[in-house]
């Protein structure tokens, strides 16, 4: 008699370990499939040229047949930005709350598709069916409404998935995070806890998102007599409508700049997440018909993104605001990491101008909506998993993560710090990492998607630091003659007309290069080669510098 098959469930993360950003995660069973969220991630330094990183989904692409459907924890970038981009190859449904749907809707407007995508409306407390699994929404709190984690009920138990969450008692709007549930899940037993780690190496608990009402109304109250901009993150609804309710109060207008603030507030108005008093809100064009005293501007920009609202009234490139010493600036974000540059030099820009600056490093005006270790302690000491995967975080943080499961009594051996590709796999016996599969990221450059790689990239770098030497010839094949040039070429390397003997030099090599080619009967491309080889040399040995060196050779028949 045949042995029976051991049936496995294999955990795939195809993004979000090891990085901020770009979360993304397959669980397989058999011909069964799904995936949770589907986050884009920001280039790093030496991405020259990157807008945005997206998951490489080879892996899926090639088991399409198996792929249900696609399940969404919340509508920040990191969990559904690379969709737009991801649905164009796997045409699947996706399952989301009502507000992240709408943020998700309005990307889909600057994007095509082939196939329309599906996109279906869900609930905390509702469950779905995806082939042999079955999906299960819990609310928690988070810095974005609507934010759910998921229990996902699989032939070998049930794994839970936090999403991004925190433990806020006293929410802006809504109900704290669902506990009672996470407590029942935890009773009956959970298999896999997938929990973020984010905060991990923050000791306590993390503030509610009323604390920063509280000290909004502060400066709002101390600063009567100027105009206040806040700049803050357009997915943080609770802040916003902190923000307006506050102006609403203190009997100001509010004015919108930033597209993706515009969008996510119209958005949020129309599914009747945000109350907005009437006659608070005002176009930004009619800001100049109000006293500045009476104006409060809610800007994007507080990441220092170059060419953002906020980047443009600090260097006087906004058409619409002008900002000086009568204004008080407040950035209610803490800087992601890798942008504290960018941000720091807004805020010293505005100094310059004699801005009042309150950010949240000086002030109390941000909160952040990852839980800390209480409550990730909380978090785990409820669902009691038999195995454990730190998620969401770079290395340091899931192996702290990792730490403070054993500190809460896990085994060692029962929790797996992962790597992207790197398959989990559980079953009767137990849990075990098993192989990997095709991940990474792919580069989206414009309306390229992928078509930049590392040799792309390498040639970037090389142009910014050294810069390119071109040289141009025209020969005649049939004679072995150069019938014009070599012409020299220089950008980003030297001023050609305060180098005119090193460009006179390169000329030189360049012609007898070109020449002992002709006595060698080279071609064309072993020209091209040569020319490229001496040209370096010299120039490497005259300043030290590699530039990009780009031989042009054009034949006359």
């Amino acid at each position: 008699m045949a042995k029976a098959k051991l049936k496995k469930v294999r955990v795939i993360p195809l993004g979000g370990l090891g990085e901020i950003g770009k979360n993304i995660t397959a669980i397989e069973y058999g011909d069964n499939i799904i995936v949770i969220d589907c986050g884009l991630g920001f280039p790093n330094d030496d991405m020259l040229g990157i807008d945005l990183v997206v998951p490489d989904v080879t892996y899926l692409q090639n088991n399409l047949q198996k792929v249900k459907a696609i399940f969404l924890t919340h509508g920040h970038e990191d969990h559904i930005g690379a969709l737009p981009y991801v649905l164009q190859k796997l045409p699947v449904p996706v399952y989301g709350t009502k507000l992240t749907l709408g943020i998700l809707l309005n990307k889909f407007e600057e994007h095509t598709f082939e196939t329309v995508p599906e996109l279906n409306c869900v609930n905390a407390g509702d469950k779905i069916k995806a082939g042999v699994f079955e999906v299960e929404f819990i609310h928690v709190n988070h810095s974005i409404a609507d934010s759910l984690c998921l229990a996902i009920k699989t032939p070998v138990g049930v794994i839970v998935h936090s999403g991004d969450f925190k433990i806020d008692p006293t929410p802006v709007e809504g109900e704290m995070t669902d506990l009672t549930r996470l407590g029942e899940l935890g009773r009956a037993g959970v298999k896999l806890l997938m929990c973020e780690s984010t905060n991990v190496e923050r000791e306590g608990y993390t503030h509610s998102e009323r604390r920063v009402g509280e000290s909004l109304e502060r400066y709002f109250e101390e600063h009567k007599d100027k105009r206040i901009i806040i700049s803050t993150f357009s997915s943080n609804v609770h802040r916003v409508q902190q923000v307006i309710d506050i102006a609403a109060k203190y009997g100001r207008k509010v004015a919108v700049t930033g597209r993706s603030m515009i969008n996510v507030i119209g958005a949020t108005v129309e599914l009747d997440y945000m109350k907005v008093p009437e006659g608070t809100l005002i176009d930004i064009g009619d800001i100049k018909k109000y006293p500045p005293q009476k104006l409060v501007i809610v800007s994007t920009g507080s990441q220092g993104e170059p060419m953002s609202a906020l980047y443009r009234m600090a260097y006087n490139m906004h058409d619409k605001v002008e900002i000086g010493h009568e204004d008080v600036v407040i950035i209610s974000a803490s800087a992601i990491p890798g942008n504290e540059k960018l941000v720091g030099n807004i805020i010293n820009e505005l100094y310059r101008k004699g801005v009042t600056v309150l950010s949240d490093s000086t002030a109390e005006v941000h909160v952040s909506g990852h839980a800390c270790r209480e409550e990730l302690k909380i978090f785990h000491a409820l669902t009691k998993p038999e195995f454990f995967m730190p998620v969401h975080g770079e290395a340091r943080h899931l192996h702290i993560h990792k730490e403070l499961a054993e500190q809460m009594g896990m085994e060692p051996c029962n929790i797996f710090v992962g790597e992207i590709g790197k398959v989990l796999e559980i079953d009767a016996k137990g849990a075990r990492f098993a192989g990997t599969v095709p991940a990474g990221i792919v580069l989206v450059d414009g309306y390229g998607v992928g078509d930049v790689g590392n040799v792309v990239l390498r040639d970037r770098k090389i142009l910014s630091s050294d810069g390119i030497i071109t040289i141009v010839t025209v020969i005649d094949r049939t004679y072995d003659e150069i019938i014009t040039g070599p012409e020299v070429i220089s950008r980003g390397f030297v001023y050609a007309k305060e180098s005119e003997a090193l460009i006179d030099n390169i000329k030189t090599i360049a012609r007898d290069t070109i020449n002992i080619c002709f006595d060698r009967g080279n071609d064309w491309n072993q020209m091209k080669f040569r020319i490229k080889d001496e040209v370096a040399k010299y120039v490497n040995q005259q300043t030290k510098r590699k530039p990009m060196i780009v031989p042009i050779i054009m034949e006359i028949e």
